[in-house]
C-alpha cells in the first residue's frame, strides 16, 4: 500500500468514528433538553409558548455540533487536503 491508499483509508476511519461520536452527544443533549422542557410545560403550562421558544433555539445551537462533525466528516470523505501532500514527490 502506497501514502494515498493509507490516507484513504486514515480519512474513511476518522470520517466514520466523527459521525459516530459527533452524533452521540448532541442526540443525549436533545433528549435531554426536551424532556427538561416537558417537564417545565407540565409545571407551568401558562409559560408554554416561551418555553417552547426558548427549547427550540436550544435544540439548533446542539444540532450545530452534529452537523459541524458532518462536514468535517464530508471534508474528509471529498475534499481531503492531505491527497496533495501524498501526490507531490
Amino acid at each position: 500500500m502506497d501514502a494515498s491508499d493509507w490516507i484513504a483509508v486514515a480519512s474513511i476511519i476518522t470520517a466514520g468514528l466523527t459521525i459516530a461520536i459527533g452524533s452521540i452527544g448532541p442526540a443525549l443533549g436533545e433528549a435531554r433538553a426536551l424532556a427538561q422542557a416537558l417537564a417545565a410545560i407540565a409545571q407551568q403550562p401558562d409559560e408554554t409558548t416561551s418555553i417552547t421558544r426558548t427549547l427550540f433555539v436550544g435544540m439548533a445551537m446542539v444540532e450545530s455540533t452534529a452537523i459541524y462533525c458532518f462536514v468535517v466528516s464530508m471534508i474528509l470523505i471529498f475534499a481531503n487536503p492531505f491527497w496533495e501532500h501524498a501526490a507531490s514527490p
